[in-house]
């Protein structure tokens, strides 16, 4: 709530309970990235070991930033987490990633709807700040589930631009 907020703790209820169902998520992410870097293998694991190890501490941080809403909200953060999606496969590890940040690009979404609802703008702008960083997630994992064919011409070098 901001400064001139005068929401009590049972209209705050509703954001509190999503920002809960947010925390477990971020949990969620917490333990699947991590279990993706350490069972990751061959010749990719030098490239995605890091990654997955990356974003196992960006969801901390959100998790962290989270739960201390909601204790400023005035509620408990929860300690539970989601299932976590496990493979040794690496395109299905980045569909995995991919799949979490999409779902945790809706749940902030929805999160920033019941702030505005609640005329709470500080809380929107926090909100936001993570939504932008989780949008990052999906487009960074988009593209690495992209597979493009390249098409005769499509890419001019300084060489061919001169000819």
């Amino acid at each position: 709530m901001n400064a001139t907020s005068s929401h009590t703790l049972t209209e705050s209820q509703p954001i509190i309970d999503h920002l809960n169902e947010i925390l477990k998520h971020e949990w969620t992410g917490v333990q699947q990235y991590s279990q993706a870097a350490f069972i990751v293998e061959g010749l990719m694991r030098e490239l995605y070991a890091p990654k997955f190890l990356e974003d196992a501490t960006e969801s901390f941080g959100h998790a962290k930033l989270v739960g201390e809403k909601i204790a400023a909200l005035g509620g408990v953060p929860t300690v539970l987490r989601n299932e976590v999606k496990q493979s040794r496969d690496v395109r299905e590890l980045v569909e995995n990633a991919l799949a979490f940040e999409s779902k945790a690009v809706e749940m902030y979404s929805a999160a920033i709807e019941l702030a505005e609802e609640h005329a709470d703008r500080s809380l929107v702008i926090f909100l936001e700040d993570i939504l932008a960083q989780e949008q990052e997630g999906v487009d960074e994992y988009s593209k690495l589930l992209r597979e493009t064919p390249a098409q005769q011409g499509e890419v001019k070098t300084a060489t061919s631009r001169a000819a």
